[in-house]
């Protein structure tokens, strides 16, 4: 229920009856049922972070920040908000209806895979209405004949049952051969291997919710990521301490008054806490990494006790951490004294643009004039250029003592006490992963709030950018230049950003809108609510295990489960083995199906009929397609996938290496097959059924062996690591074993004929042969330009 004021009444009504122009009373722990904007109240704090991801409260007046949203939180105060909008209207059910609008778009694997299907659907088709046409002319001339040479159709003597088997025995091998040709094995690689990596990739801590993204991540050309938690450790710790004008080694050269007013500032300003359970064990800080960064800072560096803290000063007035004023007061009374203080800590620009003195290490208060302060701003731009985070402390005598409670803390002419640098430092593993990615072919775009300064620092460190690219035009940019610009200007510019500083949620999302638009497959990394519109636009989106919002998550495709940009590579990795898994199978499958189809189709012309019957067919398609997928879909990643360019989105499926270790396997088969077929194999000393037993089993053995060849597509050692691949090893045997069966024990089956050692070892050796084949075909060098642009390109030139 909610409590609202209509007509003058205040009544309590339900959440969903809630309607534009209603007066919403707010107080502590009530959620935002609408959107509304603030009439009047007493020191009204919510909590945004399901909205922003923010952790810190934000005040809300009527002057600076008078808008509240809907599903946000009140943590402090009350007050009355009018409603002006409900429902899907909102700013929640804005972001919502987005996240969870179905993207429909084929990924770049699926339209390349439904272009092949449908291309060797039709050549299947055509061939299987050739062979159709030629048994039937030869049929019913009376040209095929069986084993003893009698034809199999008496055009003296015919009847329809006659011309009815024949044909069905004839339509019988033409949809055999479609069977054949179609690769139906190619969703169940598909299937498998994403399974597969999906399996493995949650041991590397990468969770995936929707299985298509194994196989984008592959492709993925550009990586949008944020800093905080993912390129760093979000582990603050002050690594720098200035005094005024002065940075003093150590605490002891600070006089001690200031040293105190310092930890009344940071000890005491903060949403953290300190406690210490004894005199023997380190004190527990807990809050955000800056307060624990803070507070760890006081109690080691400056000695400071929070228990006498707490008793010696209360709390009077607290201001939170507010995103515009990025500064937080706090009033405190002297228990002994009664004197009032007030404390201020936020962003260093921000506080010194309202100090107008500030304290040396000895204590003396001195004037802060244009030269001085250009000093101390040039200490703050130092401490940025140098990736760390400046919080500055000031504080105030509060002359009226604070009585009012209605009174702001003042926060003008205050004494600037001092500054702390704070490193969060990068991830060890960062550099070179980002290292791995440019090697890949991979962008790297650093999208952070910090400001520009710190966000270069980060990202030299980190090897986003260098020196030789930091001063080349757009690499480095500001959230309002890029929204500043046209569409146009923004789709010239984007492939040259690499960090964009001081960003909002909304300029990530037009980021990833242009370099779609440029033909990138785009991959994001996000943890807030605010991120979800730009992670559900991207082509794969990663959200963070750890700090990410549930509704992050939710819009996500990939879960990092340890904020570790280093998982985001390690998934790149995988989605490249996935596509490297799926093309093997491919150059595999269509070995055989060329080779069958081939094979078929001349003998059919020739001599009227196919040597590898109906059953064999379907048998060979059967362990070929099932097997095949099982064995080399199974395979892990190599660290050589990381060193190839990144397959866009125009990217052929079938590369012009997989051209050309198809075409070698596909013709030495066909030629050594069909040597068998009208040659006859001379040691058989059999008929021909004994030699079409020869043909099937050579044929089928050949897969096997050329198995091993479909492992590597480029690498000559076919070999490698195939020891740590049990899955493989075991389906070669398993199919071995079922041919013998096939071949020995279901004769009557299959159509086969028992065979002799000599004969197993020619078929062995006819199959063997496969491997010399592979290892010298793949030192014939191939052109990068695919072939079907080279013919293409021909065809112009000649035309003109």
């Amino acid at each position: 229920m909610v409590s609202v004021v209509r007509a003058a009444r205040r009544q309590e009504v339900s959440i969903f009856d809630v309607v534009v122009g209603d007066v919403v009373v707010l107080k502590i722990g009530d959620v935002v049922p609408a959107d509304g904007v603030f009439l009047d109240g007493h020191a009204l704090q919510v909590d945004e972070s399901s909205m922003t991801g923010e952790p810190h409260p934000v005040e809300v007046d009527a002057v600076k920040s008078p808008f509240l949203a809907s599903g946000v939180k009140v943590v402090d105060g009350y007050g009355k908000m009018v409603v002006t909008a409900v429902g899907t209207d909102t700013a929640w059910g804005e972001m919502m209806r987005t996240i969870t609008r179905e993207n429909t778009d084929p990924t770049p694997l699926q339209e390349r895979l439904e272009g092949l299907t449908s291309s060797i659907g039709k050549v299947g088709i055509a061939v299987a209405v050739l062979v159709f046409a030629v048994l039937t002319a030869r049929h019913f001339t009376g040209s095929t004949r069986d084993e003893q040479g009698n034809a199999l159709f008496d055009k003296r003597n015919v009847t329809f049952n006659a011309v009815f088997s024949g044909l069905v025995g004839i339509f019988q091998q033409a949809v055999t051969i479609i069977v054949v040709a179609i690769p139906e094995g190619l969703p169940l690689a598909v299937t498998l291997t994403l399974a597969f990596s999906m399996k493995r990739m949650v041991r590397e801590n990468a969770l995936v919710r929707r299985l298509s993204a194994c196989e984008t991540m592959g492709s993925v050309t550009a990586i949008c990521t944020d800093k905080t938690g993912t390129l760093t450790l979000n582990q603050m710790k002050v690594t720098e301490f200035w005094v005024g004008a002065d940075r003093p080694r150590s605490a002891a050269a600070v006089n001690g008054g200031v040293v105190r007013l310092l930890c009344q500032g940071a000890g005491l300003n903060t949403t953290g806490s300190v406690y210490k359970p004894d005199n023997v064990s380190p004190p527990e800080i807990t809050g955000s990494p800056t307060e624990k960064a803070l507070l760890s800072w006081a109690v080691e560096e400056l000695a400071m006790d929070a228990d006498a803290l707490k008793r010696k000063c209360k709390v009077v007035r607290v201001e939170a951490f507010n995103s515009d004023k990025k500064r937080s007061g706090v009033m405190l009374r002297d228990a002994a004294t009664g004197a009032v203080t007030a404390h201020w800590k936020g962003a260093a620009e921000m506080v010194l643009a309202r100090c107008t003195v500030y304290v040396g290490a000895d204590g003396a208060a001195r004037e802060l004039g244009v030269e001085q302060r250009r000093k101390l701003e040039q200490v703050i731009n130092d401490m940025a250029a140098a990736s760390l985070r400046c919080i500055a402390f000031a504080y105030k005598q509060v002359v009226d003592g604070g009585d009012s409670d209605n009174a702001k803390i003042d926060d003008e002419g205050l004494t600037l006490l001092g500054f702390v640098g704070l490193k969060d430092p990068c991830r060890p593993e960062v550099k070179s992963a980002i290292e791995a990615c440019t090697k890949a072919g991979i962008a790297v775009k650093m999208v952070t709030g910090d400001n520009v300064l710190t966000a270069r620092a980060i990202a030299k460190e980190c090897g986003i950018i260098s020196g030789n690219d930091d001063d080349a035009a757009g690499v480095v940019i500001e959230g309002h230049e890029f929204r500043a610009m046209s569409e146009q200007e923004q789709l010239a510019i984007v492939d040259n950003i690499r960090v964009m500083a001081r960003s909002l949620p909304l300029d990530k999302l037009v980021l990833v809108q242009r370099l779609k638009q440029k033909g990138h497959v785009v991959a994001v990394t996000g943890d807030g609510t605010n991120d979800a519109p730009a992670l559900k636009e991207a082509d794969v989106g990663l959200s963070m295990g750890v700090q990410g919002t549930e509704v992050a998550k939710e819009s996500s495709d990939i879960v990092i489960l340890n904020d570790n940009f280093d998982t985001v590579v390690t998934a790149t990795r995988w989605g490249r083995c996935v596509y490297n898994n799926i093309q093997k199978f491919i150059q595999f499958q269509l070995t055989v199906n060329v080779a069958a189809l081939v094979i078929n189709f001349v003998s059919a012309v020739t001599t009227g009929r196919m040597p590898l019957t109906t059953v064999q067919l379907l048998w060979v398609n059967l362990i070929m397609d099932t097997m095949g997928a099982l064995a080399l879909a199974t395979d892990t990643p190599t660290k050589g996938l990381m060193r190839r360019p990144p397959i866009g989105r125009t990217a052929p499926l079938i590369s012009n290496a997989m051209w050309r270790n198809l075409a070698a396997q596909a013709a030495y088969q066909v030629a050594v097959l069909l040597a068998l077929q009208y040659r006859g194999f001379g040691g058989a000393g059999a008929g021909e059924r004994a030699n079409g037993t020869m043909i099937f089993n050579a044929f089928v053995l050949c897969q096997v062996f050329n198995e091993f060849n479909a492992r590597e597509i480029e690498r000559r050692n076919v070999f490698a690591g195939v020891h740590r691949n049990r899955m493989f090893l075991g389906i070669v045997a398993v199919t071995v074993a079922l041919q013998v069966v096939m071949v020995e024990l279901l004769t009557k089956f299959a159509g086969t004929e028992r065979l002799g050692w000599g004969q197993w070892g020619a078929c062995v050796g006819i199959a063997a042969v496969s491997w010399p084949i592979g290892w010298a075909v793949k030192c014939i060098p191939v052109p990068e330009r695919p072939f079907h642009e080279i013919i293409t390109a021909r065809r112009r030139r000649r035309s003109t």
